[in-house]
């Protein structure tokens, strides 16, 4: 696979702060407001935007409530003792039900966890999205934002910005100290400071790596494209795969062997968006679609066989499951319109995925009745009630040891890539 001849070159550098990782807001185009009316109307339209095709707006680095809560600090290591910011019903579970494991989501810029019926709450800083699991579940790796004085060239010109700046967090589930892992502060020799985005970042099964969508480590250089992070030297290195630049890439996630990781790249026909999935081998560096376009948010089962997966329509979003390999619709777990952002879980029977009513998001789960590929579509529940989720942060699901099932299926087998690119 070739890389877009403008990918290869310098880009002009939109100002920092303007949280378009897209480019898609016209120049000058007075972000800050723009923005409020986005905070505002997000809930309320997600479902109609996503159905559309319509590209999101650097949603997953937002601060949840501008500034935070009052006399919060911008220190991003502290964790305060978590206070309630607006409960989680969790509606009692049918008798008999078991739902293994503990689901982690987003709720007014805090992180929380559900397990046994209950909902808790593990951050309060205001500013915390996109949470998912470590590879032992004993800790939640998210997106906290900060308020930076920022200073960049428009024109020749030098000005001052606000920046809200991202940083990939990581805090154990039982509570207690906040670790920064990477930063999105670029602060060169020199006057110049800005930022770079960061969406979705997901850690790799051995724990090594951190797939995100990212223009760093040179937001001048790159757009908002598939980065690999290396926990270790925290060096940020570019997959170098095909975009449609500005586009770039979003949603990544790790297949359960950490061989493969499913990717969306985005396009747009006209007005209209045309997302599509893809799966990349870093160790091979090749790189496949997996779907025909109309799809975005991807899962993968337990086995790696099959993706969970937000369809769009004209009529809306709804969850379906794919095939791994071929992309094949096998069933589809929703019919509303106002479904999308699914999580699998790893015992393998049930899968939960956000749900707008009115202007409200909460949890629904989805129990798999039979073997697959010829599941059949069980019970539908609701696991949190008038909740409020962060409609931009999908859920994400932990299962220990003792409470998997035995292992019935064998594993994925990869599908021939139909093109190609070699990753530094």
């Amino acid at each position: 696979m070739t890389r877009s001849p403008r990918s290869e070159r310098p880009r002009a550098a939109r100002p920092p702060g303007s949280r378009d990782p897209y480019g898609l807001m016209p120049s000058g185009a007075p972000i800050a407001a723009i923005l409020s009316i986005v905070g505002l109307l997000l809930v309320g339209v997600v479902t109609f935007a996503v159905a559309n095709g319509s590209i999101p707006i650097g949603g997953g680095t937002g601060t949840a409530n501008g500034s935070g809560q009052p006399g919060q600090t911008d220190d991003p290591t502290i964790l305060k003792t978590p206070t309630p910011s607006g409960e989680v019903v969790v509606p009692p579970q049918e008798p008999g039900l078991v739902i293994p494991g503990t689901i982690v989501y987003a709720k007014a810029g805090n992180i929380w966890l559900q397990a046994d019926g209950r909902a808790t709450q593990l951050t309060n800083s205001g500013r915390d999205v996109q949470p998912s699991f470590s590879k032992d579940g004993t800790a939640v790796y998210f997106v906290r934002t900060r308020r930076v004085d920022g200073v960049w060239s428009v024109e020749g010109n030098m000005r001052n910005f606000r920046l809200d700046v991202p940083a990939i967090m990581r805090v154990p589930i039982a509570g207690g100290e906040v670790v920064k892992v990477f930063d999105g502060l670029v602060d060169p020799p020199g006057r110049l400071k800005w930022m770079g985005f960061i969406q979705a970042p997901v850690v790799s099964p051995s724990g090594t790596t951190i797939a995100m969508a990212s223009d760093l480590p040179d937001p001048t250089r790159s757009d908002v494209t598939l980065k690999l992070l290396n926990l270790k030297s925290k060096k940020v290195t570019d997959t170098k795969l095909d975009q449609v630049a500005p586009l770039g890439h979003q949603d990544p996630a790790w297949s359960p062997d950490g061989k493969r990781i499913a990717y969306v790249r985005a396009d747009r026909d006209g007005a209209k968006g045309i997302p599509r999935i893809y799966v990349y081998t870093p160790a091979t560096g090749k790189t496949s679609a997996v779907t025909a376009t109309g799809y975005l948010h991807p899962a993968f089962s337990p086995n790696g066989r099959y993706i969970a997966a937000t369809k769009t329509s004209s009529f809306g979003t709804d969850v379906v499951i794919l095939d791994g390999n071929t992309g094949a619709e096998l069933l589809k777990l929703s019919s509303d319109g106002d479904s999308w952002g699914p999580a699998w879980s790893p015992a393998g029977d049930q899968v939960v995925f956000l749900h707008i009513s009115g202007q409200v998001v909460d949890l629904r789960l989805v129990q798999l009745e039979g073997s697959a590929p010829a599941w059949t579509v069980g019970k539908t529940l609701d696991l949190t009630t008038n909740a409020g989720l962060d409609s931009v942060s999908r859920p994400h699901w932990f299962v220990p040891d003792d409470q998997m099932p035995a292992v019935t299926e064998p594993p994925a087998t990869e599908a021939p890539a139909e093109s190609s690119t070699t990753a530094p």
